[in-house]
């Protein structure tokens, strides 16, 4: 599914999924908050996650979610955390140039009183469109100036190679050239980590690839209360928790991204912990449950 045809599909859709919504939803841990901030939503083609699913028990999951199969609207929600000496947002949205339902997150940073100074930290999660291409402002300067910017040393790697453009198929082309226009403007103020680092004091990175090459997670800890912030490893409420084993088309290594999941999921059921998704629903922050057919997800949402 090429950006162009995503363009369509969401100027095709009603914008009140773009309206500006400030935090929608919060976590204390200890004394510092984790919150979520919207940056609206995207429009997808079901077929660009569903088609190598088995159709016939896939229609019976999204029947159950109340979901059609030829179209998503999941919501985009950045973690943003705050310990009193950090500011930390992890990704940093879509922008104006990838899809017209999003590029919200600076609308809704400022209802929150939150200006782009502000932000001490931006750490990514990896550097799909939708997370990194609200990098730059109109006149093609990093938008949170005074950001350290963080990145995995894999997923840096990959977008950062020239051959990354010619290999990663037609459909996702544009997402190499968009990747490495923004990954330029901070080649000189990025540090780069790999998975295991505590890249700053209580966070600590978490390596699970597949979604993309070198795509990380992150646990957010103070003392016995922690969370784990997984990006878009666990891509979805439904059938990424129901059937967990079952291969995305979201994902560029779908066999790996299985194996990421699998271990995602283990320790968010034995460890208890809180995980903050980015397309998850009602501001993206919850648990997973342990079911009888897979897991669920249950929200934490506070206004």
């Amino acid at each position: 599914m090429s950006r162009r045809a995503l363009l369509r599909l969401a100027a095709c859709a009603p914008l009140a999924g773009a309206l500006p919504r400030p935090a929608t939803a919060e976590l204390q841990l200890g004394s510092a908050t984790l919150s979520t901030v919207s940056d609206g939503n995207l429009i997808l083609p079901g077929s660009f996650i569903f088609d190598a699913m088995p159709q016939a028990e896939l229609a019976d999951i999204l029947n159950g979610f109340g979901l059609p199969q030829d179209r998503l609207m999941p919501e985009c929600n950045l973690a943003l955390y705050r310990d009193g000496t950090n500011t930390v947002l992890f990704d940093v949205g879509a922008g104006p140039d990838f899809m017209l339902t999003a590029g919200e997150v600076s609308t809704n940073l400022d209802a929150l009183g939150i200006t782009p100074e502000d932000v001490t930290h931006v750490v990514f999660t990896h550097a799909h469109p939708d997370h990194i291409w609200g990098l730059l402002d109109d006149f093609d300067d990093p938008v949170f100036y005074n950001a350290t910017y963080m990145m995995g040393r894999t997923e840096w790697d990959y977008w950062w190679n020239p051959e990354t453009v010619n290999t990663i198929g037609e459909a996702r082309a544009a997402f190499a050239v968009g990747a490495k226009r923004r990954m330029r403007a901070i080649e000189d103020q990025v540090q780069l980590f790999d998975g295991g680092a505590e890249i700053l004091p209580g966070i600590a990175a978490f390596a699970c690839p597949g979604h993309t090459p070198g795509h990380m997670a992150f646990e957010v800890r103070q003392g016995a209360n922690a969370a784990l912030i997984v990006g878009d490893a666990i891509g979805n409420h439904h059938v990424a928790f129901r059937r967990p084993d079952w291969e995305s088309g979201s994902d560029q290594d779908m066999a790996l991204a299985v194996q990421s999941r699998r271990v995602l999921f283990d320790r968010l059921v034995n460890e208890d912990m809180t995980l903050v998704g980015f397309h998850l629903p009602d501001g993206g922050i919850g648990r997973a449950v342990k079911d009888i057919d897979g897991f669920r997800f249950v929200g934490e949402a506070t206004q």
